[in-house]
């Protein structure tokens, strides 16, 4: 199989290619975000400016940015980062029915430890369930995409309800890489297109992400979203450490694990019926940034990243709280693997006038969107 020679980004990933010299296209979009986003006194300078513009905005509001948290690694770290840096933080966790324990926990933990107030937005399971359900039904690989949007819409929500121009984020490119659009993408369109033909709860208290609460709240109120660990020397492991340490926090298992359907969303649904394997992306990244070696992400990666002895039961469990029957699922299941090429969403407008997007996007955000990366090196 071929290989890229910088990480083990291979031919199972779509859109790959390698060059004369054995580099793929993935490891030149990496490359391209460490360029763009350097570390070291040019990393701090910028990231120093930045808290100065976040203090300087929220200087008259009750808080001065707001932070999402899933009790995950980057986020708990996140928490104490901009304490640290003398920040004002919101803290806002999405309840979709699925967080685990342990990570409802770490939430409380930090946010109590740190003095941080904390809002917590409910979706109403039945809602949330029958969503998650049509994604299903609709053969889609990244089944979570409606929590990713939901995330997001509550996180412009409670900034422009609190005043605040600022949104910290805790994705970190330099150990989870970018994942190719056709695993992970999706948008407001899909949603609304997937839902209304294989869901059959209307939408009450699911926070809506549209188009234009998005432009809104990006290009109207000029909300910005920044991820810290750009400019900011980050090590998960090290991280890990620091909260166990200091904050009784508790690790879950790898990235996204702190949510049991995420969890087994990727390491079994994914994995066995669509050949997605996202840790080849997550930890070529991280053999690219020096964290990892090549041997040792092809040991992980040689191993699945689920647990054979427990995954009927996890499935099992997984259906049953989805409220699915086995036949709906093996439905599902048995149907031809699904992209978001296969669905309405507004994909195919951004790349039409993605020059455009790109120019909107550098004077609004400051930063070019991780997903334009992608487009300039898959062609």
């Amino acid at each position: 199989m071929n290989e890229c020679k910088l990480g083990i980004w291979n031919e199972t990933l779509p859109g790959f290619y390698l060059n004369d010299e054995g580099i793929s296209n993935y490891a030149k979009i990496q490359q391209a975000l460490m360029h763009d986003f350097p570390l070291g006194q040019e990393g701090l300078e910028k990231w120093k400016e930045l808290v100065q513009n976040i203090k300087k905005a929220g200087a008259n509001q009750t808080y001065d940015c707001i932070i999402g948290v899933s009790g995950g690694t980057d986020s708990s770290y996140l928490l104490h980062l901009a304490k640290e840096w003398g920040l004002r933080p919101l803290a806002v966790n999405l309840d979709n029915g699925w967080n685990s324990d342990i990570a409802v926990r770490n939430i409380h933990d930090m946010t109590k430890a740190l003095e941080i107030d904390l809002e917590t937005y409910v979706v109403d399971y039945e809602e949330m369930k029958d969503i998650l359900k049509s994604y299903l039904l609709a053969g889609l690989p990244w089944l979570d995409n409606p929590t990713d949007q939901a995330i997001k819409a509550i996180l412009y929500r409670y900034a422009r309800k609190e005043g605040v121009k600022t949104v910290l984020i805790g994705t970190d490119f330099r150990s989870e890489g970018k994942q190719p659009s056709e695993w992970t993408y999706g948008d407001y369109k899909q949603l609304s297109y997937v839902h209304k033909n294989f869901g059959k709860v209307k939408r009450k208290t699911y926070p809506e992400n549209t188009f234009m609460m998005t432009f809104w709240s990006a290009y109207v109120k000029k909300i910005k979203l920044i991820s810290p660990f750009n400019y900011l020397p980050y090590d998960k492991k090290s991280a890990q450490d620091f909260l166990e340490k200091n904050y009784n926090w508790k690790y879950y298992g790898e990235h996204h694990h702190e949510n049991l359907f995420t969890k087994w969303v990727i390491s079994y649904w994914m994995y066995v019926k669509f050949n997605i394997d996202k840790r080849i992306i997550t930890y070529s990244a991280q053999v690219l940034n020096g964290k990892l070696s090549r041997d040792e992400a092809k040991r992980i990666t040689a191993q699945k990243p689920y647990k054979p002895d427990t995954i009927e039961k996890d499935t099992e469990y997984v259906l049953k709280k989805l409220g699915l029957s086995k036949e709906e699922y093996l439905k599902a299941w048995n149907q031809p693997a699904k992209t978001f090429k296969d669905y309405p969403s507004y994909y195919a407008t951004i790349s039409k006038y993605s020059g455009l997007i790109k120019i909107l996007a550098r004077y609004v955000l400051k930063t070019k969107p991780k997903l334009f990366y992608e487009m300039e090196n898959r062609k």
